[in-house]
């Protein structure tokens, strides 16, 4: 089978798709943007070609490269960068190349804020209260109805770049006067926790794994304060939890993806924040695998060549990762981080610039069976002088 894998070195850890897929002998083609020396020597062995192009972000080009693997190697049956950034290309080069997977008519339902939680609400699921406002009139009318603090959302975007928590009529205004000029999707602000519920879904749409999160805190306060940040896997995954994802998978008809879905928990509701048809970020994948002793970049490479998962799990541990960032005055320094919590750390590394911003700019992963024992790891770790 020939795969193509854009921008295969980008988040690092994303090598491993390119791997496992040669272990597997298919044909692993890489495109993007990074010199090939530069490459990870891991990635290098997993390719069978890479294609360099100028800029990702030139479309004349990606086509050229797709021309040009097709001529050699045939019919091009996967593409996937698994990156939220090159979601849309990706789509855009499978229709034009009739390869399987998302085309832009599916993905235009998840990209736009306002699309997705129509389609989510008529499922049976519930959302926060939201609008698209166009003029400050609209968004003041809307304050009105649901009251302060708002929060303000392209509608199309990616991540938490460009959003905003309003918190008065004042703000509001201000908001309009500075606001990129793009449509945006006002919404109530919600005061309650941050779960996830991700996995992959096989060719048929059934969930084949499936975990969940908890967060300390969203995206956007980390971004925007410039805060640390931590979250950690669940061994049981509560009822509604799992109900709530398992109809989003359906509303939004996910096949042979990952997917990462946020919820905001209150007392009394669970609310759908968005759906992303692609792994969890940061270093997520390499959670899964800790927590289940799995290596689900391989499950995921058979499943797309042999239309099968076949790794069982049991969730024998929560995993957690802790995200700080270098300007807070931590109590422990590095060395006694590794010293005082070494025993439960399996992974630590630094973060690539591009995602410190959202999560941290050192990054470490730890597991264990008991929960408790983590939050006290997660509390000394994060303790400031």
């Amino acid at each position: 089978m020939n795969i193509v894998l854009v921008s295969p070195n980008f988040p690092p850890n994303y090598y491993h798709f390119a791997t496992a897929l040669r272990r597997l002998e298919a044909n692993v083609l890489g495109l993007g943007d990074a010199p090939y020396h530069e490459l990870r020597p891991e990635l290098r062995a997993g390719l069978t070609e890479y294609y360099k192009v100028d800029n990702l972000s030139n479309y004349e080009q990606l086509v050229r490269a797709c021309g040009y693997l097709t001529h050699r190697y045939g019919k091009l049956e996967r593409l996937e960068s698994h990156n939220e950034y090159w979601l849309e290309t990706d789509a855009r080069l499978r229709e034009d190349f009739n390869i399987p997977g998302p085309r832009p008519a599916q993905l235009d339902v998840l990209k736009r804020k306002s699309r997705m939680k129509r389609v989510y609400q008529r499922a049976g699921g519930d959302v926060a209260r939201g609008k698209l406002v166009r003029t400050l009139r609209m968004a003041q009318d809307f304050a009105a109805e649901v009251g302060y603090p708002l929060i303000a959302k392209p509608d199309v975007g990616v991540g938490a770049a460009n959003t905003f928590k309003i918190n008065n009529d004042t703000e509001l205004q201000r908001f309009f006067e500075i606001k990129p000029s793009v449509v945006y999707f006002l919404e109530e602000f919600v005061q309650g926790e941050l779960y996830s519920f991700d996995g992959l879904a096989d060719q048929e749409g059934e969930a084949v794994f499936f975990t969940a999160h908890h967060f300390n805190r969203g995206i956007m306060d980390v971004v925007n304060e410039d805060l640390d940040m931590y979250y950690y896997s669940l061994r049981e995954i509560p009822e509604d939890l799992y109900a709530a994802g398992m109809r989003a998978l359906r509303a939004f008809d996910v096949r042979e993806r990952f997917f990462h879905i946020e919820f905001f928990r209150t007392p009394e509701r669970l609310l759908l924040l968005e759906i992303n048809m692609r792994p969890p970020g940061g270093l997520t994948l390499d959670m899964f695998n800790y927590a289940n002793d799995i290596d689900v970049y391989q499950g995921w490479a058979e499943m797309v060549l042999f239309g099968k998962f076949s790794m069982s799990y049991s969730r024998p541990y929560h995993c957690a990762y802790i995200g700080r960032k270098w300007r807070r005055p931590y109590r422990l320094d590095f060395d006694a981080v590794l010293q005082q919590y070494g025993s439960l750390i399996v992974q630590h590394e630094p973060i690539s610039p591009v995602l410190a911003p959202a999560i941290g700019e050192y990054g470490y992963v730890l597991r264990s069976p008991e929960l408790p024992v983590l939050q006290e790891a997660i509390e000394a770790i994060l303790a400031l002088r």
